[in-house]
């Protein structure tokens, strides 16, 4: 139920995540609006009394993504100061901020409008490893679709090279390498071929667009100016050669590509990161029953797969999964990662939830 108990509360597990995230800056800013955030500005009354859950809605990265953008394009040197790192006190921060939402009000209203779309290459590492348990369990060739594909970074990921543990995949001539922190056994050397990549998002994004290109670098977090050099080459490959990017409902998209004629020793495989949460539940429990009853037509010659990257909050990081069919269709936990795939863990540790993050059940993300 919506109260401003609950909206600050959204802040609080947002600074639980970036503290397990390595993201200080954010977690500072986030524990502030909790804390200390008024109804003295027509944002702060607005975010106080957010109608839906802030947690699954992201309102906390909506209002940062908004915060940075000014910050990116030098409207204000104070609050440029708490995102250096410069100001790290909670009163200062509190105070700076309310008086950005007071001089900066009609460029950061907008923010608040929709879910921020990080859409974020690094990620790309956590799904080609379920892309690998998937080749490794059905055979090399895989078809992929992609739902909540924002403006479709992820759908390079036949282009990116990566370095998975010390185990390679992707073109050696890549412009974007991409290496995650790793802990546990590298990736294992499968065959695998990517024969199509395909994405859908109900509002897709062109990053080809230079005010595209600027609203996704204002989703960047402010700790990891090595992300907003990998967006931005990404962006370049874009630009060079693009991706095939259609606006739909996930699950009017996925459902009619599952109907299409599936070519023999080609895996059908969805895959997604960071975007069950933002579903409506009727439209992930269409998905749910078309990817049901699509497994249950698969055969070994036209197996189909499922890959995901979702969070769990209560431990602040993401979950890698994957399942196939024929058979059963569970799903196997491949790794965890950080948020923005900086690191991933193949040792099987989950971990333990923060004894102080209470987690509404309406924020649990289950697939």
């Amino acid at each position: 139920m919506a109260s401003e108990q609950n909206n600050r509360g959204a802040f609080l597990i947002q600074q639980h995540y970036c503290d397990a995230n390595a993201a200080p800056i954010y977690g500072r800013m986030a524990g502030a609006v909790a804390a200390g955030l008024t109804r003295d500005s027509v944002i702060g009354a607005r975010i106080l009394d957010w109608p839906g859950e802030p947690t699954r809605d992201a309102l906390p990265l909506r209002f940062f993504g908004g915060l940075h953008a000014l910050v990116q394009a030098g409207k204000d040197d104070g609050l440029a100061a708490v995102f250096a790192g410069v100001v790290t006190e909670q009163a200062e921060i509190v105070a700076t901020l309310e008086r950005v939402l007071a001089d900066h009000e009609a460029a950061l209203l907008p923010w608040l409008d929709g879910p921020p779309q990080t859409n974020e290459p690094g990620r790309s590492a956590a799904l080609l490893l379920g892309l690998i348990e998937i080749a490794r369990a059905r055979g090399p060739r895989l078809e992929l679709l992609e739902i909540g594909s924002s403006a479709g970074l992820n759908l390079l990921i036949d282009r990116y090279r990566f370095d998975l543990g010390g185990t390679f995949y992707g073109p050696a001539d890549s412009p974007v390498t991409i290496t995650p922190v790793w802990s546990g056994p590298p990736a294992p050397v499968v065959p695998l071929e990517i024969v199509s990549v395909r994405g859908c998002d109900v509002q897709p994004l062109d990053a080809t667009d230079r005010t595209v290109a600027a609203r996704l670098a204002a989703y960047v977090w402010p700790e990891t100016p090595e992300r907003l050099v990998r967006v931005r080459a990404a962006i370049a490959m874009q630009v060079e050669r693009g991706v095939d990017l259609v606006q739909a409902d996930a699950a009017d998209w996925i459902e009619a590509r599952l109907a299409e004629p599936q070519a023999a020793g080609v895996t059908r495989v969805l895959m997604h990161s960071v975007v069950w949460q933002y579903l409506p539940e009727p439209v992930a429990e269409r998905i749910r029953a078309a990817m049901k009853a699509a497994g249950a037509r698969a055969s070994a010659d036209r197996p189909l797969g499922w890959v995901m990257m979702e969070p769990d909050r209560a431990l602040g990081h993401q979950v890698v999964r994957a399942r196939s069919w024929p058979g059963d269709g569970a799903w196997t936990t491949v790794a965890t990662a950080h948020a923005h795939g900086t690191w991933i863990d193949t040792r099987g540790e989950a971990g333990d939830a923060s004894p102080s993050v209470a987690l509404p059940e309406a924020a649990r993300v289950r697939v």
